[in-house]
Order: structure tokens, then sequence, then C-alpha cells
């Protein structure tokens, strides 16, 4: 069996590296004013690991929360991005996110990392394959296509499912949040945008697969991260970028589908399909991803100089 969609291995792609025990603990804000709707009956305790480099992982997320990242007030230029971890829906890996803000923070963007809900690992929560496992063999552009860009390896599990509903609902309202506080972050409330890698890749498509409102991100990009729901891509959909190793396991075709299936739509969407022979074995694609995700925040003028 193969599992798909782990982050958990990360290679050094960013000119900024972060040594975590020289940096001060962000302010971190809850999303939902109490109880996350959907889970009220979660009454398990949060788990917290050491990642690679001093980086956190998190499992079993009740409550969501935004992670602050503010550059330098001589720099920030009023773009915000929402980062979404990686780790099978298990899982929230924060090193790549951790590393992602601090380059988004030198370009002058605010970002904020999203701990989102996940499946959770105790007995209450019923049975369910321990990761993304399910796909023993690899599907075609054309069959994930026919899933209306659905690359989910586990489409026939409940909790799963239930728990990806959950997760974009936190991506969601955590734009809601920061349009709400713009002022606040100095933030433009008309550029606030969504990253995801891997899984979180697909929580950040899911909050651009809803007709335009307060919840609509202004430019979504997925890094190595395919949908997980249906895609119906709304007549005012946002910019996608993707970035992706071309020999990444059902991702690169779940990726591929995203840009036809946005294309298709008459949206904008830009592509980036690495060779994996220069890459890491991880399905990471090389450095020059950010370079070409600034390039176009620029040209689509979501970054202004």
């Amino acid at each position: 069996m193969v599992v798909l969609f782990t982050a958990l291995t990360f290679p050094s792609i960013y000119s900024q590296t972060i040594s975590h025990s020289d940096i001060q603990p962000k302010p971190t804000i809850s999303i939902w004013p109490g109880k996350a709707p959907g889970s009220e009956d979660w009454t398990f305790s949060e788990r917290v690991a050491e990642g690679p480099g001093g980086s956190k992982i998190y499992s079993n997320v009740v409550n969501p929360t935004l992670t602050v990242y503010l550059p330098d007030p001589a720099k920030t230029n009023g773009t915000a991005v929402i980062l979404c971890p990686g780790g099978a829906m298990r899982v929230l890996g924060f090193a790549e996110t951790e590393r992602a803000a601090e380059w988004l923070n030198a370009k002058g963007i605010t970002a904020f990392i999203l701990k989102y809900r996940v499946v959770p690992d105790t007995p209450s929560a019923g049975p369910s394959r321990p990761g993304f496992q399910g796909m023993a063999n690899e599907l075609s552009l054309k069959e994930i296509l026919n899933r209306r860009g659905n690359a989910n390896p586990a489409p026939d599990d409940p909790m799963q499912l239930k728990v990806i509903a959950m997760a974009i609902s936190d991506g969601q309202q955590a734009i809601r949040v920061l349009r709400r506080d713009a002022a606040k972050y100095h933030i433009d409330p008309k550029r606030i945008g969504i990253l995801g890698f891997s899984a979180g890749g697909g929580v950040a498509i899911g909050t651009a697969l809803m007709e335009f409102s307060d919840a609509y991100p202004d430019f979504v990009a997925t890094i190595y991260g395919p949908s997980l729901v249906d895609v119906s891509v709304p007549k005012l959909g946002a910019p996608l970028f993707i970035a992706v190793m071309d020999g990444h396991f059902n991702v690169t075709n779940g990726c591929m589908a995203l840009f036809a299936l946005w294309r298709e739509a008459g949206r904008p969407v830009e592509i980036h399909a690495y060779d994996h022979a220069y890459g890491p074995a991880s399905g990471m694609p090389i450095a020059s991803w950010t370079d070409r995700l600034y390039d176009w925040l620029r040209s689509r003028k979501f970054v202004v100089d």
C-alpha cells in the first residue's frame, strides 16, 4: 500500500533558514468563538511532538488556531497568506510552513499558519485507515478528471471525509477572521490568499470551491497538494498557483487535473511541474518554486511593490 500526501521530511528549499532556539513564541489566536462547529463532542487532548529543527508536529487538534508571523513594519506590503501544513490529514507538520512564513515575511507579506482539525487517533473516533492509504495503483489524469479532480485516496472513509470538511471550514473561518481584523494586522482585506502543502494544499483548494462570500480567498496556491473533494470551479474562481514534482504518485495527476479544471472554467491558473530527477525524493518541488510564486503574485498585483 502507498501512503500519500505526507509532508514530514523537509529539504532545505528556502534561502533563509530558521534557528528555532532563537525565535520568540509567535502570537496565536483561536479562530472560532467557542468550540469549533462539527467537533463539539471531541473531548480528547491535543498532542504535540518535536519535528525537524525543533519545529512542532500536532495531532488530535481540537481548537483550530492561527499563528501570526508579522513582517518588518518597514517592509509590509498589505498582502496576507494563510499557510496550511501537510501531514496526511492525521498530523500537522509545521516545519515547512514555518520556513514559508519566514520567507513570506522577508518579502513583506504577513503570514498566518493555520492549525486545522485532523482525523483523531483516539479509539472514540471510530474505524479509519491509518494515513491516506488505499490507492495501490496510480490513477491516470483521465481517471482523476472523471472524478471531478478529487484525488482523495480514501474516498469511502466516513471519518476522513467528515474531517476534511471540518478542515476546509477552518480555512474559510481563518479568511473571515483576517478580513474582519485586517486593520489590526495592517493587511488589505482584498489581498488575502491561502497556500497549502500536501494535504494542506487540498484544504486550501477546498476553500476556493464555493460561491463568492466573506470566506472566499483572493488567491490560492497549492504545493504538491491535489484536491481532496470534488472540484466545481465557481464563476469567480480565485486565481490558482500550482507547483508539483512530475513523478509524485497520484499527486502529480491530481494537480494536473486541477489545472485542467481551472482552465476549463476560464479562471486564471499557473502550474509548474518539476522534473523529479532534479528534486528531493519527498515530492517537494525544487527550490525555485518560491521565486515562481513571487513572480506570479506580483504579475497578478497581489503583491504591490
